[in-house]
């Protein structure tokens, strides 16, 4: 059996799909369903269970796993509550961690690119406990994400006992089907594909900094399905472990992503540039970029679908159908 914590959420859910697409139907599900329609994120998959995560503890007694993919989180950059973050995203963390080396299960987890803050210490996944003492994540999700990386760091470094195979991926701008219950985290692509289709003008940040046009923010777009073969990649490679970039080495401008879902749909380009709200000026990320050479030695070679593919497949196999779940 392989239980993916927040199988219902965006990532999560299309691990589920790929393992059921490879043959395992004998999947479970960490996660909150709520009333935010999470549960069609699942509706064409096979589950064995379904386990709230504040039962987590006393469904894992006696279980024999395969592997432990934990994606669960409070994902929010806006979130707020730092306890009900540490808790959820750390310490919830550190309870799988120390199942998983007692019962000798992999554990896949979900780092994230907001550990790297602005960028000033660069964006090299280096797992080092100095090369992490040099991150400063600018929110909440970030700096609970970080603290969960250097705890397994810390433990490293002392040569403790670890899950006889561990690896954190940090995540970068990752968008695709089963992405609609986050609301304003959504991609951009996901919340304005609407108005690009009905040909309503498509707003984006005007540049707020010398050099940089309008529109030409950047940030590494990764299409889920990249994601996905990633994590099943090393869940076929148990001899790997460690801290990996997951992203395509490559940054596009959001003007970038929007001119490729106009392309995808043959329509006339209509957008227009507003101004970023002052409050989020001085935090603002002008460009992330993934170093992915970490991940490459280790022995990955799947390879990174373009923007304009992955926008073309994203718009085509599912923004623009009816059923958009995959």
């Amino acid at each position: 059996m392989l239980l993916v914590t927040g199988g219902a959420g965006f990532i999560g859910s299309n691990v589920v799909a790929a393992l059921n697409d490879a043959g395992r139907s004998d999947v479970a599900v960490c996660d909150f369903l709520g009333t935010d329609g999470k549960w069609r994120n699942l509706a064409k998959r096979q589950l064995v269970d379904i386990a709230p995560p504040a039962e987590l503890p006393d469904w894992l007694n006696g279980r024999r796993l395969d592997a432990v993919i934990h994606l669960g989180a409070i994902s929010a950059t806006t979130a707020t509550d730092g306890d009900l973050v540490f808790e959820t995203n750390f310490r919830l963390s550190m309870r799988l961690l120390d199942w998983c080396t007692a019962n000798a299960v992999p554990l896949i987890y979900a780092s994230s690119a907001a550990t790297y803050g602005d960028g000033e210490a660069g964006f090299d996944d280096d797992a080092s406990l100095p090369a992490l003492k040099k991150l400063r994540p600018m929110n909440l999700y970030g700096w609970s994400k970080h603290m969960f990386d250097l705890a397994v760091a810390e433990r490293v470094a002392r040569g403790e006992k670890l899950p006889p195979q561990w690896a954190g991926l940090k995540f970068f701008n990752v968008f695709g089907p089963n992405e609609y219950h986050k609301g304003s985290m959504m991609s951009v692509l996901a919340r304005r594909f609407d108005d690009v289709k009905a040909g309503r003008v498509v707003q984006l940040f005007k540049s707020h900094r010398e050099g940089i046009a309008d529109g030409d923010q950047r940030r590494d777009f990764i299409y889920v399905d990249d994601v996905v073969r990633v994590i099943m990649w090393l869940l076929a490679t148990p001899s790997v472990s460690g801290l990996f970039n997951v992203g395509t080495g490559k940054a596009r401008s959001f003007k970038d992503l929007m001119l490729a879902a106009y392309a995808a749909l043959g329509a006339r380009p209509n957008i227009e540039y507003i101004d970023m709200p002052e409050q989020i000026r001085n935090s603002y990320q002008y460009f992330t970029q993934s170093e992915v050479d970490r991940l490459c030695r280790a022995g990955y070679n799947g390879g990174f679908t373009t923007l304009e593919d992955a926008v073309k497949a994203y718009v085509g196999d599912y923004l623009d159908r009816p059923d958009r779940f995959r």
